[in-house]
């Protein structure tokens, strides 16, 4: 799969970028099939080849994020400028093993809540079986002095 990507030239802490067509997992200064044009990121200055750059898009090349944004600038392609960088999805990684622990303690807390109320109402139908083998024996009780004497 083709991409539009950057290829690093320059010197050491002055970079400068060619803007190339290349195979999307060669090497960041590998081989590439055409060259579009350039990126200064220092001097915010670029030039780009339009037509070529339009063809490619056409053919199927997906421009990198930041190649995206340079020919959204451009006016080379319509649209809004990709985030390099997902802040929302970094952050809700970071906060995933947090709110996986807050949904175990709150499980654990409700099934230690049901438990409870399970045990509470063991023993409150217990108390009231014995409360009524209690008035069951009474009955009883009551029952036998009423039956005649055997003579």
């Amino acid at each position: 799969m083709l991409a539009i990507k950057l290829n690093r030239i320059g010197k050491k802490h002055q970079p400068t970028f060619r803007i190339v067509v290349a195979e999307k997992r060669s090497k960041m200064g590998g081989k590439y099939v055409e060259d579009l044009g350039f990126w200064n990121p220092r001097e915010k200055t670029s030039s780009i080849n339009k037509d070529r750059a339009t063809y490619w898009i056409g053919v199927g090349a997906q421009p990198t994020d930041t190649v995206h944004n340079i020919l959204v600038k451009g006016q080379i392609i319509k649209g809004k400028k990709r985030s390099s960088h997902d802040i929302k999805a970094h952050q809700e990684a970071l906060d995933a093993p947090r709110k996986a622990a807050e949904a175990k303690e709150k499980a654990d807390a409700e099934a230690a809540e049901a438990a409870k109320a399970a045990k509470a109402a063991e023993e409150a139908a217990a108390k009231e079986a014995a409360e009524a083998a209690k008035a069951a024996e009474a009955t009883v009780e009551e029952a036998a002095p009423e039956t005649p004497a055997a003579e």
